[in-house]
């Protein structure tokens, strides 16, 4: 089985070489792969995974297959491991899949052609974990010794759990904050507000509140007081500190309209790092070396 399931299957040297390659790609290196094609399956929502992949595909020369979930055999009964058989006896060069079932490719060892994980369960989400730590890389020039702390609702997100893995191999210092219904114990856990003076890098996630707020007790407002990137907590924040976020972002929640995009946000760069990477990953897979 080849492709990118997990981060934990990477050395860091390996890592630090797709960020490389990445960055590589970002100053106008190009490589085609004009008779490839790829198909993206997303099992749950997306808009920055799905269509990042897709807009990577496209740069590498690569034609896109859109899965449509809804109108497919899955609704028939379809096990995973039979709709991408199926892709593969098609004849298509990989599959991209996002999944609610934790560690799903382990369902798919038999698969001969790529896989790249755009997110399973609670577990892994590996494309996010690079693109964020390219993003930290363009920033500081390293790793080693930085400081973040991912704030939110760390038990239920993959990008917590693959992300303090991997910085912790890479010399950075995890640390994690928010509601303590949400602490799992993955990393130390401090207060907001002395996250906010002492951090490099503030991590925010999305609380669903659409599943969580009865079990924390507390409205949307009350959250963004306690928990959120106000504005007076982005002033306490160091003057080389920066703000990052997966996205979707709840403006006024876990983070002010007015910080979205504030000279320490780097949000919407992430974004545009996600293209690369994911660029990076596909064509390091197609050349035989993922």
């Amino acid at each position: 089985m080849r492709g990118l399931f997990t981060l934990k299957d990477l050395s860091t040297d390996k890592i630090k070489e797709l960020i490389r390659y990445a960055e590589k790609l970002k100053k106008g290196f190009r490589i085609q792969y004009p008779d490839k094609k790829i198909v993206t399956m997303f099992f749950e929502n997306s808009t920055r995974t799905h269509y990042s992949f897709q807009v990577a595909l496209m740069n590498l020369g690569i034609s896109v297959i859109d899965f449509d979930t809804k109108e497919s055999s899955i609704n028939k009964g379809e096990s995973l491991y039979d709709t991408v058989r199926t892709f593969e006896a098609l004849g298509v060069d990989g599959v991209i899949i996002r999944h609610s079932k934790d560690d799903y490719y382990k369902d798919l060892e038999t698969i001969r052609i790529p896989i790249f994980n755009g997110g399973d369960g609670k577990a892994n989400h590996p494309t996010q974990s690079l693109l964020d730590l390219m993003t930290i890389h363009e920033e500081f020039g390293k790793f080693e010794g930085l400081k973040c702390c991912i704030m939110g609702d760390i038990s239920h997100s993959r990008v917590a759990h693959s992300n303090i893995e991997v910085m912790q191999r890479l010399g950075m210092e995890v640390y994690i904050s928010g509601p303590e219904e949400f602490n799992d114990h993955s990393a130390k856990w401090i207060p907001v507000d002395e996250a906010c003076k002492t951090m490099d890098v503030i991590m925010l996630l999305r609380i669903q509140f659409e599943r969580h707020q009865e079990k924390m007790g507390m409205s949307k407002e009350e959250y963004h007081q306690r928990y959120g990137m106000t504005e007076e907590r982005m002033k306490m924040m160091k003057d080389h500190a920066i703000i990052m976020h997966p996205a979707p972002i709840n403006r006024g929640v876990e983070i002010a309209d007015s910080v979205a995009e504030c000279e320490k946000s780097r949000i919407y760069k992430q974004m545009t790092n996600g293209v690369y990477i994911r660029m990076a990953v596909i064509s390091d897979a197609l050349d035989g070396n993922l």
